[in-house]
C-alpha cells in the first residue's frame, strides 16, 4: 500500500460523522452549552486545539477546545471502553504540552493553566448507564484511599431514552441520534450502504441535519457505513496490506496496521523501520494484521 494510498484511506475512515459534525464552532459551542449548562452565543469565544495525528506525536483526539478559562475534551464512543481515563491522561499532557512551549515551567512564577474537562458521548448498542464516572484510580495496580494521581471522565448515553433533556438542549446531538437510529433501523432489513442512503433521504427530507448531509453526503456516507461495521471495513483494509508482498511499503504497512489499533511507541517505532530482512517483515505484517493489541505484537513478534 503506497503512501498515497495510506493517506487516502486516512481521510475517509478515521474520521466520524460525530467528529465532522462537531467540528463547526456553532455546533460545538451548543454542544458545549447542553453539557455545562453555559449560555455563550458568540462561537469566536471558543478556541479548538484538537489534537491531530499527522503533526502530533501519532496522537488524535475528537475533539478539543478552549473557552472560559477550561480546556474541554471531548469524545465520541460506540464501544465501552474503561481505558479512556488513561487515553486522556496522554490527550490533556500533550495538550498542555502544546498550550504551554513558551512558558518557563523552571521558574518562580506559578503559571496558570485552563481547567481540564473530559467527556465520552457514548451510543452503542451495549447497554450503558444513562451517566456515569471512571476513574484513573481503577486501573492502578495498587489501590489507594487518595491518589496522587487522578483523573475522571463523564461517560454520558446519548440513545434512544438517555439523556433525553441533554439533547433538547443541543439540536444537533438530538438529530445525531435520529440519524444514527434510522441507519441501525434500516440496516436490519438491508445491506448497510442502502440503509444508509435511506436513512440519508429520509433525513434531508425531515429536516434532519439537512444541511450538514446536502453538503457532505459522499463523505458522510463513507463515514457511516465504516462506523456501523467497523470491524469488516478494517478487516477489508488488513487484507489489502497482508497482500501486499513487496518489499516496498512492507514497514509503512505494518506501521499503519498498528497506528489504527493505538499510539505506537517511538522506541517500536524505530525498531521496525530499522528491520531489513523481507521474511521478518513478512512475519511481523501477519502478525499486526490480527494484532488486537500493540502490546499483543510485541509479545508475539518477541521484540524487547
Amino acid at each position: 500500500m503506497s503512501r498515497s494510498r495510506k493517506k487516502q484511506v486516512n481521510r475517509k475512515y478515521k474520521d466520524t460523522v460525530f467528529r465532522m459534525l462537531f467540528k463547526d464552532k456553532e455546533n460545538l459551542l451548543g454542544l458545549y452549552n447542553a453539557v455545562s449548562g453555559g449560555t455563550y452565543t458568540d462561537a469566536e469565544e471558543l478556541k479548538i486545539v484538537t489534537l491531530e495525528s499527522a503533526v502530533y506525536m501519532g496522537m488524535k483526539n475528537d475533539l478539543a477546545f478552549l473557552i472560559d478559562m477550561s480546556l474541554n475534551l471531548f469524545e465520541h464512543q460506540s464501544t465501552l471502553n474503561p481505558n479512556m481515563p488513561l487515553r486522556f491522561l496522554q490527550y490533556v499532557a500533550a495538550e498542555y504540552e502544546k498550550l504551554l512551549v513558551l512558558e518557563n515551567l523552571y521558574g518562580e512564577a506559578l503559571i496558570q493553566i485552563p481547567t481540564p474537562h473530559f467527556v465520552v458521548f457514548y451510543n452503542g448498542t451495549k447497554p450503558c448507564k444513562e451517566c456515569q464516572e471512571l476513574r484513573l484510580s481503577n486501573a492502578f495496580q495498587k489501590a489507594e484511599k487518595n491518589p496522587q494521581l487522578e483523573l475522571w471522565v463523564q461517560v454520558l448515553n446519548i440513545n434512544e431514552g438517555f439523556n433525553e433533556k441533554l439533547k433538547e438542549q443541543c439540536r444537533m446531538l438530538r438529530e445525531y441520534m435520529q440519524y444514527v437510529n434510522k441507519i441501525r433501523h434500516y440496516a436490519k432489513e438491508m445491506a448497510v450502504g442502502k440503509a444508509v442512503d435511506l436513512a440519508m433521504d429520509e433525513c434531508i427530507k425531515e429536516g434532519i441535519l439537512k444541511d450538514f448531509l446536502l453538503k457532505n453526503k459522499a463523505e458522510v456516507k463513507k463515514m457511516s457505513i465504516f462506523e456501523y461495521d467497523e470491524k469488516a471495513v478494517r478487516r477489508a483494509l488488513k487484507k489489502e496490506a497482508y497482500a501486499n508482498g513487496k518489499m516496498e511499503g512492507k514497514i509503512e504497512d505494518i506501521l499503519y496496521l498498528l497506528e489504527e489499533i493505538d499510539t505506537v511507541p517511538d522506541e517500536l517505532r524505530e525498531k521496525i523501520t530499522a528491520e531489513r530482512d523481507e521474511e521478518t517483515l513478512k512475519k511481523w505484517l501477519k502478525f499486526a494484521a490480527a494484532a488486537e493489541s500493540v502490546e499483543k505484537f510485541v509479545k508475539n513478534v518477541n521484540l524487547p
